[in-house]
């Protein structure tokens, strides 16, 4: 599918920035779980934190499409890196832009496009996954503020949030329509990081787990309307995993490469084993099945930046192209036989990275689900 120049100017630079600046250190960052500070910094600087924000409030309002080729990008090169962009962008700057009131959006969007507030989004708990009527944090009325209680769990940039998106229980009787969404500002007093989870893969995108104390929120910060959160919530379901869809597309592309690289390098019986045709054949499946996600997740983004309807679009994106990454991670470790459990070499890193993504923004069975409720 044919991009505009725009686009194909700000997938360019998402690469240059990838292969320069987050590239060359993401296997330390992987080993040390480092906060990536400096190279959020760079990304903020040319514009990448705020991709989600009008320009009105200092964003660079790049379109969705271009979003998700920037994310496929810093995925090729960091996965944990395209996490924090990910969730900082739809879970937050873009709900705020989207559903926030004037003084919100002034307040809050020029420091969150220019990296200094990084967002997160506080709505899954222990036992409330995909599952929104199950969500126990409780959000009580006091004067002009609400307090909240409760523990939010696998909050990817939590630890390190500077506006925290969080959905609280406001009328128990009203099931999945009886909560509403709050801004709040870490650090804030009640506000908890209880611990930070120690994962497979993705090491440089911190997961904690979020304990809200007697959290005070005023009424100021209500996002929308009270009893009106899960509207908002599920506003943000497509885009997610198209967005997704592209950081499996650029997880399993970097695995590609390698072992391309690795094939032409490697020689058996003194001839590169990319000239045995059973290696020659699974980097061809590999790459045919990189540039399909690819050509799907365009199509989805395409539809969604139109406005159209793209529910199934979106689900069948993130369901292929995060199976496909799994796929394509395995064969590029395989390739590299032993070397490849090494973490000498990248593919290990790779696959440990792509795991996730058949998981968050809704499982493989979640999207199986959905797409089978919009078959024709």
């Amino acid at each position: 599918m044919m991009l505009s120049d725009q686009q194909c100017m700000i997938r360019d630079l998402a690469r240059k920035i990838a292969s320069e600046v987050l590239a060359p250190t993401a296997a330390e960052r992987d080993r040390t779980s480092a906060w990536p500070t400096d190279e959020l910094a760079t990304l903020a600087a040319q514009g990448f934190m705020g991709m989600t924000v009008p320009e009105e409030f200092g964003g660079s309002d790049t379109g969705f499409l271009a979003y998700c080729l920037a994310i496929e990008e810093i995925a090729a090169a960091d996965a944990g890196i395209s996490t924090i962009v990910h969730v900082h962008s739809l879970g937050a700057t873009h709900i705020v832009a989207k559903h926030g009131n004037a003084e919100q959006k002034e307040r809050l969007l020029p420091a969150m496009a220019a990296g200094e507030k990084i967002g997160a989004f506080l709505m899954t708990e222990p036992q409330a996954g995909s599952d929104t009527s199950a969500i126990r944090t409780t959000a009580r009325r006091d004067r002009d503020d609400f307090v909240l209680n409760g523990t939010k769990q696998f909050i990817s940039n939590g630890s390190e949030a500077g506006l925290a998106i969080v959905f609280a229980r406001t009328n128990p009787d009203a099931g999945k329509r009886g909560f509403t969404t709050f801004l709040v500002e870490p650090p804030a007093e009640g506000y908890v990081v209880s611990r930070i989870e120690d994962k497979l893969g993705q090491h440089t995108a911190h997961v904690a787990q979020i304990q809200l104390d007697e959290l005070r929120v005023p009424m100021a910060n209500v996002l929308g309307e009270v009893d009106g959160g899960y509207g908002i919530a599920m506003s943000g379901l497509s885009d997610g995993r198209i967005s997704i869809a592209a950081q499996s597309v650029g997880i399993a592309r970097a695995a590609l490469d390698a072992a391309v690289h690795y094939a032409r390098e490697r020689e058996v019986a003194g001839k590169p084993i990319i000239e045995q045709q059973a290696i020659a054949f699974t980097l061809a499946e590999m790459a045919a099945q990189v540039d399909v996600a690819r050509q799907y997740y365009i199509h989805a983004a395409r539809l969604h930046e139109a406005g159209l309807p793209c529910a199934k679009e979106a689900s069948i994106a993130k369901l292929f192209a995060s199976e496909m990454a799994e796929k394509v991670c395995s064969e590029a470790l395989q390739i590299h036989g032993g070397y490849g459990y090494l973490s000498d070499f990248p593919v290990e890193r790779y696959y440990r990275d792509a795991r996730v993504c058949t998981i968050y923004e809704g499982t493989s069975h979640i999207q199986k689900l959905i797409i089978s409720r919009n078959l024709d």
